[in-house]
């Protein structure tokens, strides 16, 4: 017998993937945010009748058991994004452009005016402040960090940068002031997997501060962002049962009117 077509193999292992998902991405583990996506997907498609009862309670039982994002994208293959749009071909590719996604860069400008972020917010791998005879003010405390790392680069012309971070992350800096202030209170964290932000950069007749507010613990915010996430799945169960008891009563009367016509016929042809 002769040497194996390449070529048939190749479509064999393609053949094995979920479609439109890249084998590599198919096997990523998915996140809760990942399943919760997908639950609101199909939640929608009950509520506009893509599918009944019986079959959302088979795709969520699906979702929550799921561990892969490859498991994931069959679910709502058939189905359209959440707000009609078509649903993205992979599972991975809608987590890219969701929640699931690091958040981009984000860039702070201050030109004679002032710029500022603060309150609940996720936080990205770089962040890029500029202040020239302005102000900035960057507030951590109460923020969400997807990723360990984070660098912010500051630069102050004439202007100020103001940086508040929770109390047990470690904060570090390789800034420099020229004729300003670069003020960095340094910290280590005891844990090891708490966030860890690098301030670079430098204050040229300005200044640039940045030191842990006192009674913000990232600890505490991670608590609450996780109660508020048990508590959305929570929800979503008690809609699932609620619905699902409402199609089965609904069936019950069906058929009990069903067999009321029945006894009807037959009582009326004796």
């Amino acid at each position: 017998m002769g040497p194996e077509n390449p070529r048939t193999v190749d479509l064999t292992k393609a053949a094995t993937r979920p479609a439109g998902a890249p084998a590599a991405e198919a096997h990523i583990r998915a996140s809760d945010a990942d399943r919760d996506r997908i639950a609101a997907i199909l939640r929608e498609a009950l509520a506009e009748g893509r599918l009944d009862p019986e079959e959302h309670a088979e795709r969520i039982d699906t979702v929550y058991r799921a561990k892969t994002l490859g498991e994931l994208e069959p679910v709502v293959r058939d189905l359209p994004a959440a707000g009609g749009r078509p649903q993205p071909g992979a599972g991975a590719a809608a987590t890219a452009s969701g929640a699931g996604a690091p958040p981009p860069d984000q860039n702070l400008v201050a030109i004679f005016s002032a710029a500022s972020r603060k309150g609940r917010w996720h936080v990205p791998a770089r962040i890029n402040a500029v202040a020239i005879f302005g102000s900035v003010e960057i507030d951590l405390t109460e923020a969400v960090f997807p990723q360990q790392q984070v660098e912010i680069t500051v630069t102050s012309l004439f202007g100020s940068v103001e940086i508040r971070v929770p109390e047990n992350v470690t904060l570090r800096s390789s800034g420099s002031g020229i004729l300003g202030a670069f003020e960095i209170d340094t910290h280590e964290a005891e844990d090891g997997d708490a966030p860890q932000i690098q301030v670079n950069g430098y204050a040229v007749l300005g200044s640039v501060e940045a030191r842990p507010k006192r009674g913000a613990l990232i600890s505490d915010l991670r608590d609450r962002m996780w109660e508020n996430h048990r508590e959305l799945r929570r929800q979503l169960r008690d809609e699932h049962r609620e619905r699902h008891r409402e199609w089965h009563e609904r069936l019950r009367l069906e058929r009990q009117e069903r067999r009321d016509r029945f006894r009807g016929r037959f009582d009326g042809g004796r």
